[in-house]
């Protein structure tokens, strides 16, 4: 896949959603940009990641953090989670 932009998930190629962190969190930004789209393959590959490598039922997606321009990911554990903190509107 071509440079997707800083706004698109190098994955799937899918626009970014500003995603608010959650208050008491450890992460010092007010927002990220994560990919919410349910066929990309990063968040869809998670799922036998995760399983295989600790036993668990979940997955991730990916996360930019707009302050540093580092990539990360967040966990989730179904398709519906954290999708409460997506601000409307993206970027």
């Amino acid at each position: 896949m071509a440079d997707p932009g800083p706004d698109r998930c190098p994955h799937c190629g899918s626009d970014l959603l500003k995603w608010l962190v959650p208050p008491g969190s450890t992460w010092s930004e007010e927002h990220f940009l994560v990919c919410f789209n349910d066929a990309c393959s990063f968040y869809c590959e998670g799922w036998g990641w995760m399983s295989e490598h600790f036993g668990q039922v979940a997955s991730y997606r990916y996360m930019l953090n707009p302050g540093t321009g580092r990539a990360s990911s967040i966990p989730v554990w179904s398709a519906a989670a954290t999708r409460e903190r997506i601000v409307e509107g993206g970027p």
